[in-house]
C-alpha cells in the first residue's frame, strides 16, 4: 500500500508550502507568516464532504482576515482550476492548486509513493491544519466522509481557543533569544517531574578552570540547585526528539545554525526552601564547556511557582519565562541568571546544543576535564 508522512502533531514545524495561486502565480506559505493561518487540503471542490466544508467555512468567513486569522485552501484536482469552481475573497480567504501533489505530501494529505493507477491516485486524506504565527503546528483535524460539519465545530473550537496575537507596540532592547512554546506535551512534562519526585536530585554545580582543568565547584551563594539525570532510556529519548524535531528548526531559521548533537539529560529542581537560584553566568567560558553553542531552558510547570525567571543583565533588566513544556533559547555566550524562587518548585530540563564542528572541539578538550559531571 502506498504510504502518507506521518501527519504533524502540535509544535511541529509546518513545511514551507509552495503551490500555485488561482491567478497562476507562486503561493509562498512562509510568506504569510505573523498570523494564524488555516490550511485546509479538501482535494476537490467536487467532493461532496469537501462543498459541504466549503460552504460551512463561507458561512464562518468573518473570522478571516489578513491580520490575525487566514485561510489557505488546497485543491488537488485539475477540474477546480479548468472549471473555475474556486475564488479568493477579500477576507484573507485564499485557494491554491497542488496539482502535483507535492505540498499534500509534505503535509501528509497524499501518498509519498509514484502512483500509477486511478485508485491509488484517490488515496487522499483530506485536513485541516491550524498553524501560528511561526508557522508551527497548532493542530490537526482529518475531513472524514459526511463529517464536514464535525470538522468544522471542532475547527472552530480550536479558533476559539488561540491566544490573541499582540498588539503593535515599539520593541524595547531585550537579549538575542528565542521563546519556543509547546516543544513538550503536557504529559511529557508531568512524567519527567514524576521521575524527578521519585528519584530525587543532588546538588548541583558549575564549572570552572582551576590549574588547567576544568571542575565542579560547589558555591550555594552563587547557585543553588538540584539536578536528576534522566537514566530511563524511553523518557530520555522522547525529551530528545522533541527538542531535535521542534526547537532544532527553530535555532536554524533565526540563527542560521544547525545543532546535531544534544549534551545532558537532565530534570532540575529550583526549590523556594532552598532559596533556589543561579546567580549570573556564561555557558561555555572553560576548556570543558567551550563546545556549547545553545542552551534550552524548558519549563515544566510555569504558573506553579514564583521567581525562577531568566535575566540577561547585558541586555537590560527583562525577564522571561517560557510557558509549561515550552522553552527559552540562547547563546551560551550571554549572561544569563535564573532569578531566586520564592514560592513553590521550579522545574526544568536544561539540555546544551551543539555541532560536528564543537563536538571535535568537545573531544580535544576531553584531557582539560577533570570531573565529566557538570
Amino acid at each position: 500500500m502506498p504510504q502518507a508522512k506521518a501527519l504533524l502533531q502540535n509544535g511541529d514545524p509546518a513545511p514551507w508550502l509552495l503551490a500555485t495561486s488561482i491567478a497562476g502565480i507562486p503561493y509562498k506559505l512562509d510568506s504569510h507568516a505573523g498570523r494564524y493561518l488555516v490550511v485546509s487540503f479538501f482535494r476537490s471542490a467536487g467532493d461532496a464532504t469537501s462543498q459541504q466544508l466549503l460552504r460551512g467555512l463561507a458561512a464562518i468567513g468573518q473570522r478571516f482576515d489578513y491580520d490575525n486569522v487566514g485561510f489557505v485552501g488546497v485543491s488537488v484536482d485539475p477540474q477546480d482550476q479548468e472549471q473555475n469552481r474556486l475564488a479568493d475573497r477579500g477576507n484573507g480567504v485564499r485557494f491554491v492548486y497542488d496539482l502535483d501533489r507535492s505540498a499534500s505530501k509534505q503535509f501528509g494529505a497524499a501518498t509519498l509513493d509514484p502512483v500509477s493507477s486511478p485508485e491509488q491516485r484517490d488515496l487522499y486524506r483530506r485536513m485541516t491544519v491550524v498553524i501560528d504565527e511561526r508557522l508551527r503546528t497548532v493542530a490537526t483535524l482529518l475531513l472524514e466522509d459526511n463529517r464536514a460539519d464535525e470538522h468544522l465545530k471542532q475547527l472552530q473550537a480550536i479558533l476559539d481557543r488561540l491566544p490573541p496575537l499582540p498588539a503593535e507596540s515599539l520593541a524595547a532592547v531585550q537579549a538575542p533569544i528565542l521563546i519556543v512554546p509547546r516543544v513538550f506535551e503536557p504529559a511529557l512534562c508531568r512524567e519527567l517531574i514524576a521521575y524527578y519526585e521519585t528519584q530525587g536530585g543532588e546538588v548541583s554545580g558549575f564549572m570552572k578552570d582551576v590549574n588547567g582543568k576544568t571542575v565542579e565547584i560547589h558555591n550555594p551563594d552563587h547557585k543553588q540547585r538540584k539536578d536528576c539525570e534522566i537514566a530511563d532510556e524511553d523518557l530520555r529519548k522522547r525529551a530528545m526528539f522533541a527538542v531535535h524535531d521542534r526547537v532544532g528548526p527553530e535555532i536554524q531559521r533565526a540563527f542560521q545554525f544547525h545543532a546535531t548533537r544534544i549534551e545532558r539529560h537532565i530534570v532540575a529542581c529550583y526549590d523556594a526552601n532552598d532559596g533556589g537560584h543561579f546567580r549570573a553566568h556564561r555557558d561555555n567560558t572553560t576548556k570543558g564547556t567551550a563546545h556549547r553553542k545553545f542552551a534550552v531552558s524548558l519549563n515544566l510547570n510555569t504558573g506553579e511557582y514564583d521567581g525562577g525567571r531568566l535575566r540577561f543583565p547585558e541586555f537590560g533588566r527583562l525577564q522571561y519565562e517560557a510557558p509549561a513544556g515550552g522553552a527559552v533559547v540562547f547563546s551560551c555566550s550571554l549572561l544569563h541568571e535564573a532569578t531566586k524562587i520564592t514560592r513553590g518548585k521550579r522545574y526544568a530540563y536544561l539540555p546544551f546544543l551543539y555541532d560536528e564542528a564543537a563536538a571535535r572541539i568537545r573531544q580535544e578538550n576531553q584531557k582539560f576535564v577533570a570531573d565529566s559531571s557538570s
